[in-house]
């Protein structure tokens, strides 16, 4: 039986890489940031003016972001509980984790996979709840999963502040293979062109083999870096606790270009979207930024009323964020003007699940918002 579902699994991992490698598929949001490489594009325009189609309220505060497949939107809480909300805005089922989710879920060939405070990564069944696996680490998971393919083989990555990126079978959750860093792993590692890229706390960009765990390649940068790289033309772009933003080269592993912190700066604990000549990243400085992709020149930044900690998604012309002065943007991507806003009611850490014309958002009191066209 275990052999039949792998085969069944493989080949729905397939179907799955092909559509994450590039961009997101129009009805699915099934990673953190749509694809694997994290780079939070769209190829479909969103509504210039949405509207609220539905709130739901759970009653606990949340650090997570939504994840969409199927017309199911899952997410976690701080009491550890993990939702399943149809699209109409109603749970489906819930599971409890038994430690916080801090974590943004990932949806996987059937299983809802998510790490926990507890330092576990659980899975469930997407359509009941009903738990499939459990693997355990030594202290808590903060980043979302991610997954690779290479041939018949696939593997789901994380990372932990027990100072290990994990690599565990998808069918069974058992241990592939942990590579060691020197400090807490805490973003969602990237995955692309038969590679995984990711940072951490010891200040490293580590390019490793997806197959065997071992590093090909590092980049010193010398600073925490809280979040997580985006990949794209085989570069890498990212920004680190101090506020420095930069695009790194795979291939030569040089950094491209870097863009120093402003004297008002803070830390940038976002995952830059990065698309159409464009990349786009917040700042807790308030301030939403968009660089040329190839020079690093800035083109627009945009100032909110509140610290900007989720990432963006961009669509061929526009932008879409939230900022922790609780209101959710959409702005122009050539020029940073808005051209929408919405006032959320609370504090949104939250990155956004595109899905069509429609979006959602969690804020941090605990609540899903649902947006598109009646």
């Amino acid at each position: 039986m275990n052999r039949i579902r792998k085969i069944i699994l493989n080949f729905l991992l397939l179907s799955l890489y092909g559509l994450a490698s590039a961009q997101t598929a129009a009805d699915s949001w099934s990673l953190f940031r749509g694809t694997s490489d994290l780079a939070g594009l769209v190829r479909a325009e969103l509504p210039s003016r949405p509207e609220l189609l539905w709130n739901l309220s759970t009653g606990s505060r949340t650090k997570s972001s939504p994840v969409v497949s199927d017309g199911m939107i899952f997410f976690g809480d701080d009491k550890g509980i993990l939702y399943a909300v149809g699209d109409e805005g109603k749970i489906r089922w819930k599971f409890e984790a038994g430690s916080a989710i801090e974590a943004p879920p990932m949806v996987y060939a059937g299983l809802v996979i998510v790490g926990t405070a507890d330092g576990s990564l659980r899975a469930v069944n997407k359509s009941t709840g009903k738990p499939e696996w459990i693997y355990t680490t030594d202290n808590q998971i903060v980043g979302s999963a991610n997954f690779w393919i290479a041939g018949k083989k696939s593997g789901i990555i994380f990372g932990s502040y027990d100072y290990f990126l994990h690599c565990v079978d998808p069918v069974s959750g058992m241990m592939l293979w942990k590579l060691e860093t020197d400090n807490y792993v805490n973003g969602t590692p990237a995955v692309g062109n038969n590679r995984i890229v990711f940072g951490g706390c010891d200040g490293i960009i580590r390019l490793v083999d997806p197959l065997t765990g071992k590093e090909r390649d590092t980049i010193n940068i010398g600073v925490y870096i809280a979040a997580s790289p985006a990949l794209s033309d085989q570069k890498a772009f990212f920004g680190d606790y101090d506020g420095n933003f930069y695009c790194t080269d795979l291939v030569s592993g040089k950094v491209v270009w870097r863009i120093p912190p402003g004297d008002n700066s803070g830390a940038i604990l976002g995952i830059p979207a990065v698309g159409n000549n464009y990349t786009v990243i917040g700042n807790e400085d308030k301030y939403l930024y968009c660089y040329d992709t190839h020079t690093g020149r800035q083109i627009w930044k945009y100032r909110t009323n509140g610290r900007v900690t989720g990432s963006a998604v961009i669509t061929p012309t526009q932008v879409l964020f939230g900022s922790m002065d609780g209101y959710v943007y959409l702005a122009g991507l050539a020029d940073g003007k808005k051209i929408w806003s919405f006032n959320a009611g609370g504090p949104l850490g939250s990155s956004p699940a595109v899905t069509g014309s429609r979006f959602y958002f969690l804020t941090e009191d605990g609540r899903l918002l649902a947006f598109g066209n009646r």
